[in-house]
């Protein structure tokens, strides 16, 4: 399946010669002297020729390589830079170089930060406030603050990606003047779509939640806000208990925002473009559903029992088409009861992801995979109940032959199928087996465009469930192959590296059946033959 190294090309083979070379001869000439010097706005020298997609090709091979210098830093910051990104080399961002980048880099777009935790909150508003064409903005784990976001929110006018998650010092009041200037009485980012909020320090909960719904109301094209408190701001939006917010600070209150949107209390429904909702509790999904009739993607936490809507709130969202369901309860639910919304949303549905579900039945799965032939990803972690007759059964003999599988359980397929992740919890009964390999081996050989594949903790052999679809033109475009934990044998190893196709990662870890004499004997002949496979076994 693995394919032999491609010849890089020439472009790809002149940037690993500079990077290569970068410390030994540019940046040492740089080094010894002009490091220190911070007089000059512009660098004549060997890169200022490179196109702003070569420079930033060089610093991301440089700092995945680990062999990006404060020196060789200093000499990619170009005027005609548009991507910068300092997350792989966080060490290196000083308030020195804030302002170098201030002062070279007005061109840039697109800015990440992330773990820059030396940069002080000045040299942040400094960026703010000096990069005007910002369009994404990275400040994830920094010492960002209200005067960082009040200066984003006063200066960045094109900004429409924002992350300060883990950022302690953003407060409740921080983030209101993403959406309002209080000083220039004039609306903040206004084009902001993606706001990313997670892990923020804990504050009264009703000024973070009010914080919150005041984003939503003041941000009118805002399409992600990631913020543990959006459910309750949410709630606090649909029951219109929006008296009382007036802010002291010059903020108006949620109640005039709420009217400038042409929501008043017993006028029209307010509704809101947010595209993406994370971390719903059940017995909210009603109320989510009617404030954001537009939403595309939502994660939900389900408690023991279903609540009096539930999951049937789900199908009737027209625009749902990635939906991730997670069992917050000590006992978990039943896969069968994901079967309403799956045959509910049908071909509509492409991403679907499911966490503590109790596969009771083992046609179950099947039948939901059947349900959804638009699918484009699926992934779950799934729990079968032991088997209450196991200890009265004499324990199985090997058969003879391996079994051969029904490959029809699917009889629709998954042509749009690129990543399939399953991970079994717990022994599967003897009973459950034949149904479980035949979906799999079904899915294998129905789904012509997967790409990634993981086989995570299978408690029975895999041998004969890949065998149909390695005898046949299935997995031709896999690239991705993950089987750690799972029972497949050297046997079934060799013959995915005798097949044709694009595989690129094997992960064999911890695979009881595969031995370091077997690991070593895929290396050799990955070698030999100059295959493009990385294959990891622990």
């Amino acid at each position: 399946m693995p394919r032999q190294r491609a010849v890089p090309t020439l472009t790809t083979l002149c940037l690993q010669s500079l990077a290569q070379h970068m410390q030994s001869l540019w940046a040492k000439d740089y080094s010894d002297n002009y490091l220190d010097e911070y007089e000059f706005r512009f660098l004549v020298g060997p890169f200022n020729d490179l196109t702003c997609g070569l420079v930033q090709e060089l610093l991301g091979l440089l700092g995945t390589s680990r062999r990006l210098s404060r020196a060789a830093l200093h000499l990619l910051l170009l005027p005609h830079l548009q991507q910068l990104s300092l997350r792989p080399c966080p060490a290196l961002a000083n308030n020195a170089l804030g302002h170098l980048i201030v002062l070279r880099c007005q061109g840039l777009s697109v800015l990440d930060l992330g773990g820059c935790g030396r940069l002080s909150p000045s040299v942040l508003v400094d960026l703010a406030e000096g990069l005007p064409r910002l369009s994404r903005l990275g400040l994830a784990h920094t010492q960002a603050n209200v005067q960082v976001l009040s200066a984003v929110g006063s200066c960045c006018r094109h900004l429409r990606e924002l992350d300060v998650s883990g950022c302690k010092k953003v407060t409740p009041r921080a983030l209101r003047h993403l959406g309002y200037d209080p000083l220039a009485r004039s609306p903040g980012c206004l084009t902001l779509r993606v706001l990313l909020a997670r892990d923020l320090e804990h504050s009264e909960d009703g000024d973070m939640v009010a914080a919150v719904a005041f984003l939503l109301l003041a941000l009118p094209h805002l399409e992600v806000l990631a913020h543990s408190a959006l459910p309750d701001a949410l709630r606090l939006l649909h029951t219109r208990q929006l008296d009382g917010t007036k802010d002291s600070e010059g903020f108006p209150s949620l109640k005039e925002l709420a009217q400038s949107r042409g929501a008043a209390p017993k006028g029209h429904p307010l509704t809101l473009p947010l595209r993406q909702l994370e971390e719903v509790e059940e017995d909210a999904l009603g109320i989510v559903h009617a404030v954001c009739p537009q939403a595309e993607e939502v994660s939900v936490w389900l408690g023991d029992s279903p609540g009096p809507s539930g999951l049937r709130e789900l199908p009737d969202w027209e625009c749902l088409s990635r939906v991730t369901l997670g069992c917050a309860g000590r006992h978990g639910r039943a896969l069968a009861e994901v079967l309403p919304l799956a045959q509910g949303l049908g071909t509509f549905l492409r991403t679907l992801t499911l966490h503590g579900f109790i596969c009771r039945d083992p046609l179950s799965l099947p039948t939901l995979l059947a349900s959804c032939p638009g699918l484009q990803s699926f992934s779950a972690e799934l729990e079968v109940p032991p088997d209450p007759h196991a200890h009265a059964e004499p324990p199985e003999e090997p058969p003879a032959l391996p079994p051969v599988w029904a490959t029809d359980l699917l009889p629709h397929g998954l042509h749009q199928l690129q990543s399939f992740s399953l991970t079994l919890a717990g022994p599967v009964p003897a009973a459950h087996r034949p149904a479980l390999s035949s979906t799999l081996a079904s899915l294998l050989c129905e789904a012509p465009q997967l790409q990634t594949l993981r086989l995570l903790a299978v408690p029975f052999p895999l041998d004969s469930v890949l065998e149909p679809a390695l005898a046949g033109p299935a997995l031709r475009e896999l690239r991705e192959l993950s089987l750690a934990e799972s029972l497949v044998s050297a046997g079934a190893v060799w013959q995915l590296l005798g097949s044709d196709g694009p595989l690129q990662r094997l992960d064999l870890s911890r695979c009881p059946d595969i031995h370091r004499r077997d690991y070593d004997a895929f290396l050799q002949a990955v070698r030999k033959q100059r295959l493009d496979l990385d294959i990891t076994w622990e």
